[in-house]
């Protein structure tokens, strides 16, 4: 393509150098770049990319964007080098990936979910939901990209760097995708990932305190107003009335079509005459023009929101009543409050939660509607926050029955050292629990102790198929490994 079209409409440009010339490829990574591409040099958090200008030039690069704060003027560019300085290059890479793809946004119905929690299972319902009304749907999330059913890859990341994504975006559109349910994270909304995207409704979840750090927000409000950002960028929204954050949002943007759904606060839809259990959860809501009674085999009063705002999105794409309702009772969310079924009948759920919040969470709404014993199985992640660790023990032992400290991804650190910091919480509970560090031995334990009144929540990898010890991968998969054990009795 040539650069003046990939340059059409991006605004506070400079430029140096020849403008009408083939451009075959963009890349923010130098390493990737080959003859007659343009890169795009972005200061990312661990690593600058205007350190690697030289190399990508001596790659092949034929054009190179870089920030105005840098340092562009001493930069000695040869003759045949084009150079744009732009007020953000994460915006520019957007933008121009964005032409450079032929704007694919524009040829797909894009529905973006954003929100702490509830993204990963409200697009699979979506997803769901659509394909059981024969739409071919792409989806892109937490867990994997799919394209009309098939599993591309595993995500690294909730929402794709903005070459990646309107790469994706091209290839959705050659394999004649109509719709694309994706979760749009707080981060790709401050760092301009889905810049340049046309989004034809969104849904707003919910906001908590968990995204809160250095390199994420810096406080809540900072938090709020990147999620925000998704609502200039629709048609129409959704929002959670009876959340605190998501019942102000109707008002922030009285120009946009935004409704309203929830239990307690109002809205175009509510749940009415919930039902919990520890399969699933049901309600009635007004699917068509009367009230009709909704299944849905995911438990906790989360799932009732979930479900409300994947209803809202569907009715206004004018899917029928009893196609939303059948696929809502068969839909399942790898590692989203997954119950494993097994012979023993003994209610075991596999969730991703790894946080103090989203682990009080699970806990919380399990806890409710549990006959028996609440038995908890987790443990934390090796490199990462240590500050949750004795949170995350004192809160399953507030909350749990029983308490099964365990691994979790120990990556490069010692798996007792992070056991011993977790113990260290839960020691402040009366809490009962023991300490099991391998965790297939951890799983086993729970699964021995527990009958069919109690529930086992095996909480922390959710849908990882492995576990990570000094950087190697092993598989490991609860789903497999609790069938395993069980078939063993």
């Amino acid at each position: 393509m040539n650069l003046k079209n990939i340059l059409n409409g991006i605004e506070d440009l400079k430029a140096k150098g020849e403008l009408d010339k083939e451009i075959k490829g963009i890349e923010n990574n130098s390493q990737n770049v080959k003859k007659d591409f343009l890169f795009v040099a972005i200061k990312g958090f661990t690593v600058d990319g205007h350190d690697f200008i030289q190399q990508a030039v001596e790659n092949g690069a034929t054009a190179v964007a870089v920030n105005e704060s840098s340092d562009w003027k001493k930069l000695k560019l040869p003759e045949n080098v084009t150079l744009i300085v732009s007020k953000d290059t994460r915006s520019f890479l957007a933008f121009s990936s964005c032409n450079f793809y032929s704007n694919p946004s524009k040829k797909l119905k894009l529905i973006g979910i954003t929100g702490t929690k509830g993204k990963t299972t409200t697009t699979f319902m979506i997803k769901e939901i659509l394909e059981k009304a024969g739409k071919k749907v792409g989806l892109i999330g937490t867990i994997a990209t799919y394209i009309n059913g098939k599993k591309l890859n595993d995500s690294e990341r909730t929402t794709p760097e903005s070459l990646e994504l309107q790469k994706l975006f091209a290839q959705m559109v050659k394999e004649k995708v109509e719709y694309v349910v994706m979760e749009v994270s707080s981060q790709s909304l401050k760092l301009h990932r889905v810049d340049g995207c046309e989004f034809d409704i969104v849904a707003f979840t919910n906001l908590s305190e968990d995204h809160i750090s250095e390199k994420e927000h810096p406080d809540i409000k900072d938090y709020f107003e990147s999620k925000l950002k998704l609502f200039e960028m629709c048609k129409i929204g959704y929002t959670n009335m009876d959340d605190l954050h998501g019942n102000k949002i109707r008002k922030m943007f009285p120009d946009k079509e935004i409704f309203g759904y929830g239990i307690d606060n109002g809205g175009e839809l509510v749940a009415r005459d919930i039902t919990v259990t520890s399969s699933y959860v049901d309600f009635k809501t007004k699917l068509t023009d009367k009230n009709e009674r909704i299944k849905v085999d995911i438990p906790g009063r989360f799932t009732v929101y979930n479900a409300l705002a994947t209803i809202s999105i569907c009715k206004k794409l004018g899917i029928e009543g009893e196609i939303i309702k059948e696929a809502l009772e068969k839909v399942k969310v790898p590692g989203r409050s997954e119950m494993v079924e097994n012979k023993l009948e003994i209610p075991i759920m596999i969730d991703y939660a790894h946080t103090p919040e989203s682990l009080q969470n699970i806990l919380q709404a399990v806890k409710s509607y549990t006959r028996g014993k609440l038995i908890s199985v987790f443990g934390c992640g090796g490199d990462r926050d240590r500050r949750k660790r004795p949170q995350m023990g004192e809160i399953s032992g507030r909350i749990a029955d029983y308490t099964i400290i365990t691994s979790d991804n120990p990556r490069t650190e010692e798996p007792k050292a992070i056991v011993d910091e977790i113990e260290k919480g839960i020691k402040k509970t009366k809490g009962k629990y023991e300490v099991i560090v391998d965790r297939k031995s951890a799983i086993a334990k729970a699964i021995e102790m527990a009958s069919k009144a109690d529930v086992i929540v095996l909480a922390g990898k959710g849908h990882e198929t492995y576990q990570e010890i000094n950087g190697e991968k092993h598989p490991f998969d609860e789903r497999t490994i609790v069938t395993e054990i069980i078939n063993q009795k």
